[in-house]
């Protein structure tokens, strides 16, 4: 599931891949954009604005592009199959001589004047992993709605860039708050906090191929904690975990629905309300 960690880490892999180089492909399998022809010009770079990912191209383009769910960008070297999915799941390539980018399952893509980028992204609060990133008025945006719960004020990127589901319920845990508390019962220190771990979480896993949030769960020692951090279900504190053990108390995770997507919490270590 995309995140703004891994939204930060294809938008590198595209950038590596395409950028100063000219494209000698471009197919854009969406009916609005079908007809655009973008060989023959220069990508300039690739840039990652929360969870969108914007690539300029010579002449004043931006294809941006969002993933969503599951949509997904692959990089393949010539000749090399391409195994992203099915053809009729593809709606962008672009390649240059040394490499092809894929972009399959994009539930957005659109061609805009670089001049008018902030008509996709303009709406965005501060970007957790940007150069913009700004904690206090990430925090403001947070608490505008005091009577919102804590999981869809997290997921509501106009408060904050680049959270998603399981950040949210990492956070949620970490700031021993169930998501349906309301956001204006968190104490102060807490809502501080929690934006600037947020932040943190983040930054740590920009470059990591698993993402992380949990040292090694109840781990004493280094090696135990080096044991845990081998099984994958233990780098996370209560995503995906229903009916497991909590790595914090033992009681089992609950999963219930918020705003339509999974939600999880440890109802010892969690306090405020949650779903019967």
């Amino acid at each position: 599931m995309p995140e703004g960690d891994t939204v930060l880490q294809t938008a590198g892999r595209l950038h590596r891949a395409l950028a100063g180089q000219v494209l000698v492909t471009s197919d854009l399998r969406v009916p609005r954009f079908a007809t655009a022809d973008l060989t023959g010009r220069t990508v300039l770079d690739v840039t990652a604005r929360g969870k969108h990912l914007l690539t300029r191209i010579e002449g004043g383009l931006t294809l941006h592009s969002h993933l969503r769910m599951d949509g997904a960008w692959r990089i393949y070297a010539p000749g090399e199959r391409w195994r992203g999915g099915p053809g009729h799941q593809i709606r962008a390539v672009l390649g240059n001589t040394a490499h092809t980018a894929v972009g399959y399952r994009l539930p957005v893509l659109e061609l805009l004047r670089t001049r008018d980028e902030e008509q996709a992204v303009g709406h965005l609060g501060p970007d957790l992993l940007g150069p913009d990133w700004d904690a206090d008025a990430a925090l403001r945006n947070l608490l505008r709605d005091p009577a919102r719960p804590l999981g869809e004020a997290l997921l509501d990127q106009r408060n904050l860039a680049g959270i998603g589901n399981i950040y949210k319920a990492e956070l949620c845990f970490l700031a021993r708050a169930t998501p349906w508390l309301p956001v204006g019962e968190l104490p102060a220190t807490t809502a501080a906090l929690l934006v600037s771990t947020a932040h943190q979480l983040l930054d740590a896993n920009r470059d990591r191929p698993t993402r992380i949030t949990t040292a090694g769960g109840r781990a004493r020692t280094v090696a135990q904690a080096a044991s845990r951090m081998r099984r994958p279900s233990d780098t996370l504190w209560v995503y995906g975990r229903a009916g497991r053990p909590c790595l914090r108390c033992g009681t089992p995770i609950r999963e219930s629905e918020q705003d339509g997507r999974p939600a999880y919490w440890c109802p010892r270590c969690q306090s405020g309300p949650a779903p019967a």
